[in-house]
């Protein structure tokens, strides 16, 4: 998926773009030959040239990346995972209704600030850094 307002996130790249983003993030887990992924691939480059303002959007390949999505709990493509501050506090799951991942990403950004209290916990013993 090519688009201006979505970055590919590699293991180098990832705690820039997610853990230590300004902004929230949404993170689509990926693997390539998913056709999941690929019905939901539109959708995610529609709403990240719509919401590109408040809202970072990633894609991380799952298969190429496996501690990340591992680190993540990351079970099944694609996986859209929502940070604030750099945790984790929303997912969802599969090939979701289009209107489902734009709601998700709308209340992300509405109740931002009150995400640190509902955040998932990450296995920091799971890491790829050097």
């Amino acid at each position: 998926m090519t688009s201006d307002f979505i970055t590919e996130a590699t293991d180098s790249t990832w705690e820039k773009l997610v853990e230590k983003a300004d902004l929230p993030v949404v993170v689509m887990f990926y693997l390539p030959g998913c056709s999941h992924c690929k019905a939901m691939e539109p959708f995610f480059a529609e709403y990240a040239q719509e919401f590109h303002e408040t809202i970072q959007f990633v894609l991380l390949n799952a298969a190429t990346f496996g501690w990340i999505a591992q680190r993540y709990g990351i079970q099944s493509t694609p996986t859209f995972k929502f940070f604030c501050h750099g945790k984790p506090i929303r997912d969802m799951i599969g090939a979701a209704y289009p209107t489902l991942l734009r709601q998700a990403i709308e209340e992300t950004l509405i109740y931002g600030e009150a995400c640190h209290d509902s955040t998932s916990t990450i296995d920091y013993e799971i890491s790829g850094y050097a």
